[in-house]
């Protein structure tokens, strides 16, 4: 278990449910935030004769489009890294690296709730989970 050593171990839990739960609020608003945009302009450019290939304005609302696209489809992955990383907490093994075994830096934790490697092992890897 992750936490601060003086804490009593359900306390340390308690906390880190806690900022699971806030970062899950808080993309979860990302979400509605991004969908939101994303209807309105599609909303916006259904109306619209804009030929995308042709209007020099057109790129523009495409590359816009498909920016607020991306940005949902990583928002929504985000969601379930959060997730992941509740239920990891329920089953006792969250702040253990899954590629080496080793404890994941508190701080580490705290600024990345859902991540799942050590910063050795993101290192190694060339990856940052």
């Amino acid at each position: 278990m992750v936490g601060d050593l003086s804490r009593r171990p359900g306390e340390a839990s308690a906390d880190i449910a806690r900022r699971l739960a806030e970062a899950s609020a808080d993309n979860a608003d990302q979400i509605a935030r991004l969908e939101q945009d994303h209807r309105r302009m599609v909303a916006a450019s259904v109306d619209s004769n804009a030929d995308d290939e042709h209007d020099p304005e057109g790129a523009t609302i495409a590359f816009e489009r498909e920016q607020l696209t991306a940005l949902l489809v990583r928002a929504r992955h985000r969601a379930g890294e959060l997730e992941a990383a509740r239920q990891r907490l329920e089953s006792g093994c969250y702040g253990i690296c899954e590629e080496c075994g080793g404890a994941i830096a508190p701080g580490r934790l705290v600024a990345r709730p859902a991540v799942r490697t050590c910063i050795g092992c993101a290192t190694r890897t060339g990856r940052s989970r």
